[in-house]
């Protein structure tokens, strides 16, 4: 593999697992991330036309367009799903349900509906995926609490909802970034996510709301653009099939940094657990990208 797409992605899975724990500890996920993808439009679509006009005023293509703001929609309802996850549930639980979802999904898209069959490395990988799946969400567990009455779990729920989401909307940049500069690409879907965003919040708070008063929420911001670009250019030079699997490896930081910093766990026994069956999440995600 080219070092510069392991470079990008290992920057952008640090990047992402900071972004979503800030997001986790800010009290209102929701306005902490609406206000980052906001600032993130604010600096990165200016930048975007300079670009355009150095470049010498290239002709972006009207699907280019159509998918990023398709795709910049998908962000924004996976913020929306993500920001809900994040109440009523743990970074180190949503954050690798979410992750390892997406990837699930799309190797049951390929068998599915484009007829892949996956080799001995993809079935082992969809193994470990499936183990570490039952491991970290333990679906006994919730099961047993609907019996007695507590319902199920409500942040599980939504980060597997967040993984249809990751999963769609990297689809759609796999296609986009190739037809035109990933970063004018990236400037069309951040700029529509971030009026999506926008709106949800100043309807539901107040247009106040939308301004940034906490240096977290500014630093998350340049965050969540740093990373997300840093995707899209190895995209553009790298298959999904190797690119998705390497950036799954931020679900063994999330899981570490919830259960240990943010003192998720129950105990070291339990954090261990957890980091654990996220790392079997990971070398499922792996192993898939290596049999493609």
């Amino acid at each position: 593999m080219d070092p510069l797409v392991f470079g990008l992605i290992a920057v952008a899975a640090v990047l992402h697992v900071t972004w979503n724990v800030l997001v986790k500890t800010s009290g209102d996920p929701l306005r902490a991330a609406s206000v980052g993808m906001a600032l993130g439009a604010v600096v990165l679509t200016p930048i975007a036309i300079v670009g355009w006009f150095a470049i010498g005023q290239p002709a972006i293509p009207p699907e280019a367009v159509a998918l990023g703001l398709g795709s910049g929609v998908f962000e924004a309802i996976y913020v929306v799903v993500l920001s809900a996850a994040y109440r009523h549930g743990d970074l180190s639980i949503v954050y690798p349900l979410a992750r390892g979802t997406a990837t699930l999904l799309a190797v049951a898209i390929g068998i599915a509906i484009i007829g892949e069959r996956p080799g001995p490395l993809g079935l082992a990988g969809i193994a470990a995926l499936l183990v570490g799946f039952f491991w970290l969400q333990r679906p006994w567990r919730l099961l047993a609490d609907a019996a007695r009455g507590r319902g199920i779990d409500r942040g599980v729920g939504l980060a597997l909802l967040c993984g249809v989401m990751i999963a769609t909307y990297s689809a759609i940049d796999r296609v986009g970034t190739r037809l035109t500069e990933p970063w004018l690409y990236g400037a069309i879907l951040w700029a529509a996510s971030a009026v999506v965003l926008s709106v949800l919040v100043a309807v539901r708070m107040s247009p106040a709301a939308l301004v940034p008063r906490e240096p977290r929420i500014v630093a998350g911001g340049l965050i969540m653009v740093a990373q997300y670009m840093a995707v899209l250019f190895a995209l553009s030079i790298a298959p999904l099939t190797a690119v998705a699997p390497l950036r799954e490896s931020a679900i063994v930081l999330a899981s570490g940094w919830g259960a240990i910093r943010l003192a998720e766990a129950a105990g070291r026994r339990e954090a261990a657990a957890r980091i654990a069956a996220a790392s079997l999440i990971v070398f499922g995600a792996v192993l898939l990208g290596l049999d493609g």
